[in-house]
């Protein structure tokens, strides 16, 4: 299944992609109360990942919204009028790797890498598809990074590769917004990768048995309709249970944490000249299977 939050008036309601629509899990909860399902399971986004049960109740809600397609009710919402939150806006780590992508270190003539370059961002960088990227007043150099993200959905320590799936709730598209200036003017990259709005995710996010194999996907970014970067996931160095293995070894993974598994070659600060994003630019990131994350940048007031 596909599965969103959007904003509604002042929060963000929980739903489900089918075809061209979304499905306001809640508001379908409600109206077929014959299905016997408490509308509470779809309070936030949260409850997918600690309730399996409130997966399988969203498959019925779909399939109930379907057959009244025609009927257009308002808890069944047009993908064309809906306004995206993060699909996961509340992880307790946002962990993320660096360098792994074969050809994006071949691009920098560098080695590939011995273990995983881990380093992190905050909760407080998220935004949602559509939602503008914002350009610090200071940094005057950021850059694009699409990126596969996985979202954990079983919590786990010391999770052998082997069973790492078994934590995977799904995946969606992850933009590692980077200030160049601020990045590699410290060993540290934390600053230059965590300010506010520097993590756009979404639209959408996707169980992982609709993505059974997270190594095969084309993975794009445009910048003003021109393609910038061009790969698979098949190039990934480390790939999602190397990943968690690694990862778990120190760090007990939970419900909707985003591990951001590295870009692909074309970044900006790579290019010769090198190129940066500024304001009226508008970067679209496209994974097969996940849909497109579209993101407006604007200068910070």
């Amino acid at each position: 299944m596909k599965f969103c939050n959007f904003h509604c008036r002042s929060h963000l309601r929980v739903g489900a992609i089918t075809g061209d629509h979304v499905v306001d899990l809640a508001a379908a909860a409600a109206e077929f109360r014959n299905l016997k399902i408490d509308p509470e399971l779809f309070h936030c986004v949260d409850c997918l990942f600690y309730f399996p049960k409130a997966v399988t109740a969203a498959r019925k809600l779909v399939n109930a919204a379907a057959a009244l397609q025609k009927r257009s009710p308002k808890w069944f919402i047009p993908l064309a009028k809906v306004r995206y939150g993060p699909p996961a806006p509340n992880p307790s780590k946002v962990l993320c790797i660096g360098q792994n992508y074969v050809d994006h270190c071949k691009e920098q003539g560098v080695p590939l890498p011995a273990v995983p370059e881990l380093f992190c961002k905050f909760a407080t960088s998220i935004i949602g598809s559509g939602e503008p990227i914002l350009l610090h007043k200071a940094t005057t150099k950021v850059d694009y990074e699409v990126e596969l993200a996985i979202v954990i959905g079983k919590a786990g320590k010391n999770i052998p590769a082997a069973k790492a799936f078994d934590h995977v709730f799904g995946y969606t598209i992850f933009h590692d917004v980077s200030a160049r200036d601020l990045q590699f003017a410290s060993k540290q990259w934390t600053r230059g990768k965590s300010p506010d709005t520097f993590a756009p995710t979404g639209p959408w996010l996707v169980t992982r048995d609709e993505a059974p194999d997270p190594h095969s996907l084309a993975i794009k970014t445009w910048v003003n309709g021109d393609l910038r970067q061009n790969s698979n996931t098949c190039n990934l160095v480390f790939g999602v249970p190397a990943l968690i293995e690694f990862l778990s070894q120190t760090i007990t993974l939970e419900p909707g944490d985003i591990i951001a598994t590295g870009t692909p070659p074309g970044v900006g600060c790579f290019r010769k000249p090198p190129v940066f994003l500024k304001p009226g630019d508008v970067v679209r990131m496209e994974i097969a299977g996940l849909g497109a994350l579209e993101n407006p940048v604007a200068a910070e007031t």
